[in-house]
């Protein structure tokens, strides 16, 4: 992935899929300082453009992650 060649700190949080959203939002920004997670639920239109400070975690109406967290 793109982001893995220029952002700093970790970048991808597999062991996240399946939690829940608002958890692993925290964990993530525990995890690296210099990002802003934002929960996402399925479905929702975003924009394509990658940021070294966002990552977004895809949740389900459930608010289960249903994506691997990834800076995006």
């Amino acid at each position: 992935m793109a982001s893995e060649s220029f952002c700093k700190g970790k970048n991808s949080w597999p062991e996240l899929f399946g939690e829940v959203g608002e958890v692993a939002a925290a964990t993530i920004e525990r995890e690296n300082p210099l990002v802003n997670a934002v929960i996402v639920l399925e479905g929702t239109g975003v924009t394509k453009d990658i940021r070294c400070d966002r990552v977004r975690v895809w949740v389900d109406t459930n608010g289960i992650v249903t994506r691997v967290p990834i800076i995006q």
